[in-house]
């Protein structure tokens, strides 16, 4: 049993370590290249595009260090379990993307740069296309819109009721949030408008209510 744990059945050259580590870089550059097409929020960061590479990177080397080693696989378990992680992910796409980057990293680790390769190149295609061109998807049409009122007791109790009726085939509350001490509301709706300058138009409109302020309009991505 002891001999089993120590073995290590093939050995690496510095060589194939560096070629390696070249593969899993390469297959980093095209994880973040594909995150970056298809990351659609408001701006992705540079800090997690940087940490996709070096984690691919960093992956290859874990096996690497592991190689056939039994007891090198515990041991690195029992270290990696000591580390806490603070950063709560929370999308579901920056964690596949992390997924992606761990498993392009092992394959290059483990020297099938065919497969490091050919993964990174085919799986980003796959999730560029379920996200550009909607293969199961419908297309968003919704829009969240936000703006704050503040009632000065003159004319209707809400006139921005009927601007937004006007312009939207359907429209919903979803949220009403006090700002401040004041008697200043922020209200946030989900909008479908009837033309393809309708919003404009409602944004227009709702600036000149008296009242209103802080008017901001989202494209809104989590319902679809």
């Amino acid at each position: 049993m002891q001999d089993f744990l120590n073995a290590t059945l093939t050995p690496i050259t510095l060589e194939e370590v560096v070629i390696n580590l070249v593969i899993a870089f390469l297959c980093g550059l095209v994880n973040a290249g594909f995150y970056r097409l298809i990351y659609r929020g408001p701006g992705y960061s540079v800090s997690f595009l940087n940490a996709l590479v070096a984690l691919t990177m960093i992956t290859a080397l874990v096996i690497i260090v592991i190689g056939d080693n039994l007891a090198r696989a515990f041991g690195l378990v029992g270290a990696m379990s000591i580390i806490r992680f603070r950063t709560a992910v929370k999308e579901a796409m920056d964690i596949t993307y992390i997924f992606f980057a761990l498993a392009v990293g092992m394959a290059a680790g483990v020297g099938l740069h065919t497969v490091a390769l050919a993964g990174a190149l085919v799986i980003g295609l796959v999730l560029l296309l379920l996200t550009k061109v909607n293969v199961i998807t419908p297309s968003p049409k919704a829009f969240l819109l936000q703006f704050t009122y503040a009632p000065n007791g003159e004319g209707p109790e809400t006139p921005y009721l009927a601007e937004i009726n006007k312009r939207t085939k359907s429209n919903k509350l979803v949220n009403v949030r006090a700002v401040g001490e004041s008697e200043t509301l922020e209200l946030s709706y989900y909008i479908d408008p009837k033309s393809k300058n309708d919003h404009v138009e409602l944004l227009r409109e709702l600036k000149r209510l008296n009242g209103i302020g802080q008017v901001n309009l989202y494209f809104d991505e989590e319902q679809f």
